[in-house]
């Protein structure tokens, strides 16, 4: 954030007055003034999110911000925590969301608030705005019918602000997904965009992140994402880190082509001066799985070299996502109903199911990678077809008397949507490989809901609700791959330091008071592949911007959650904006 920014002078005068007080205090001074606060936590184990050993002290917060971290705090509190030997943290950020739509249909978030989290960050690929009419309809027309909502907004600030108003229990911030550009200028076509179209994608861009975006970000598997060329990415990317924005990706290829796609991604970096975050770091097909090694010292190489190279990971060897990751783009393009139009089509249905048998360099065919006894339906929107949930893709087309490529292109058709699927793709070594790596926090990759309602309809991937438990839980404390306090950094201080966030993260006067309250000996994930709806344990109290979300283990139902903003916002009163010169970008 900007120096010059004046949202923080009254919080920061507030905070200058309490030090001062907490000082005199200390010093056993006769004038020493009797503070009192919100809330005070006192535990044996505060982890301030900078990756530090923990210390026995105090944490007072007063409204929604932090006022003192320490020792012993001055005064007293309206109410007060003895954490005892319960670690505190800051709030989690999830580097990697998919709450756009849930947090709509419920915003209480329940499945992020038991793992820790405070923060959702979403648009890898596709974000809520901005929107065309055309656009605004399509989204209407892809809701299922128990999970509907209406589209009142035109910018992605309108939607964050929608969703701020109507009551959120986590705060929500967004990159613009350049997909998302590039349908509003071009719409869902495979041409390639002409200078003049980049400059108007360029000026949308610029016009998001004044408002709050925090950067940009592409999904280059799925249509219209693919279709974007290197020097259409290069360009967004470069007005992005001009405006204090991110450049944000789901490489081109996690498979035969893994290392030729990060390679794009450094190469965009580096000519758009943009810092760099790699969505969910991974590799499928166990033939591609030595390739992290390689992958991990290139982008060793380039941070050393001074590029801002940053990743997230989700801690579970299978992947999530749709048949759309199945399928050649050429039959994608237009979208879902004109995908489902041309497989009707005996012909092409035929040619579809030809070219997924056979390896190709132009795209990326997730299901060749996990083999139809690794593909599992997660989710359909039409009742008839709810029983094919949780079961193999190989045992519904032995069923239906098929090939498994004949049986993908049949559920598209029948359901008329791009079928949530699992994907074992992944190698567990790697996984382990990465969370002991410094540069890489943690996502979901998932939204964030409640275990009831039509969220239950859909089998889910257990990411959405153990994520930063299992993390915690298994691979630091049961595996001993990473201390406590360093999970805890890059879950926090890192997170927030890679996207620029100048007011969360840390445990500091000042900032903003998002925090956990957790029992390190007992964190714990439950949700499986084939009982995904269960939530993590051990999380006993969550506050966010000032508020109890989590109380002794139990929803309180508050919606306290709050828009985070850029670098590049422009505030009201003037300050920031793309055209002041950002901020140098400090190396996460």
């Amino acid at each position: 954030m900007r120096v010059g920014a004046c949202r923080w002078c009254p919080a920061i005068m507030f905070v200058a007055v309490l030090a001062s007080a907490a000082s005199a205090f200390a010093a056993g001074s006769a004038r020493a003034p009797k503070l009192r606060y919100d809330l005070l936590v006192r535990s044996e184990r505060i982890y301030d999110g900078s990756g530090n050993a923990p210390f026995a002290g105090e944490l007072a917060i007063a409204g929604d911000r932090i006022v003192y971290v320490g020792v012993k705090a001055p005064g007293a509190a309206v109410r007060t925590i003895n954490a005892g030997k319960a670690a505190v943290a800051p709030g989690f950020i999830n580097m990697l969301s998919w709450s756009n739509e849930s947090l709509l249909v419920d915003g209480r978030a329940e499945s992020a608030l038991r793992q820790g989290i405070t923060l959702e960050v979403m648009g890898e690929g596709e974000s809520m705005g901005p929107l065309t009419p055309d656009m605004k309809i399509d989204m209407k027309q892809r809701q299922e019918d128990d999970a509907r909502y209406d589209v009142t907004w035109t910018t992605l600030d309108q939607y964050l602000r929608t969703l701020e108003g109507a009551g959120v229990a986590v705060n929500v911030a967004s990159h613009v997904g350049a997909a998302t550009l590039r349908g509003y200028v071009m719409g869902d076509t495979a041409a390639k965009a002409d200078p003049a179209q980049i400059a108007r994608m360029q000026e949308l861009l610029r016009r998001a992140i004044e408002e709050g975006a925090l950067g940009v970000a592409s999904a280059l598997i799925y249509t219209p994402g693919t279709y974007a060329d290197t020097g259409e990415l290069t360009a967004l990317a470069a007005e992005a880190g001009r405006c204090g924005g991110i450049y944000a990706t789901h490489l081109r290829s996690e498979g035969d082509r893994f290392l030729e796609a990060l390679d794009e991604a450094l190469a965009i970096a580096h000519a758009s001066g943009a810092p760099l975050h790699v969505y969910h770091l991974k590799v499928g097909g166990r033939a591609n799985w030595p390739k992290m090694d390689a992958a991990i010292e290139r982008i060793a190489s380039a941070r050393a070299a001074g590029l801002a190279v940053t990743a997230d990971v989700y801690p579970y060897d299978a992947s999530g996502t749709g048949l759309d990751a199945a399928m050649p783009p050429w039959v994608r393009e237009g979208g879902v109903d004109a995908w489902v139009a041309r497989l009707q089509d005996g012909d092409t249905a035929r040619k579809v199911a030809a070219e997924m048998r056979e390896p190709s360099s132009d795209w990326e065919n997730v299901l060749a990678m996990a083999g139809a006894d690794g593909a599992v339906v997660a989710g359909v929107k039409t009742e008839a077809l709810q029983s094919l949930i949780g079961r193999r893709l190989s045992d519904i087309a032995a069923e239906w008397g098929v090939s498994p490529e004949v049986a993908a292109i049949r559920l598209v058709v029948e359901d008329k949507s791009r079928v949530a699927m699992v994907y074992r793709t992944m190698s567990e070594d790697n996984l382990r490989r990465l969370i002991q790596t410094p540069f890489v926090a943690f996502g979901t990759d998932a939204p964030a809901m409640v275990a009831e309602g039509a969220f239950l309809r859909n089998r889910q991937h257990p990411r959405a609700y153990g994520t930063f438990a299992r993390v915690l839980g298994r691979y630091a404390r049961d595996e001993g791959l990473i201390p406590l306090e360093t999970a805890i950094h890059r879950m926090t201080g890192f997170p927030a330091q890679t996207l620029g966030l100048g007011d969360r993260g840390l445990l500091k006067p000042g900032y903003f008071a998002d925090l956990v309250i957790f029992d390190a000996d007992t964190i714990q994930d439950h949700a499986t592949f084939t009982d995904p709806h269960r939530y993590a344990s051990g999380v006993r109290h969550v506050v966010v911007n000032g508020v109890e979300a989590i109380r002794d283990g139990q929803a309180t139902n508050a919606r306290a959650g709050k828009i985070v903003r850029g670098r590049g916002w422009k505030t009201p009163d003037g300050h920031g904006g793309c055209r002041a010169s950002p901020q140098a970008w400090s190396h996460p």
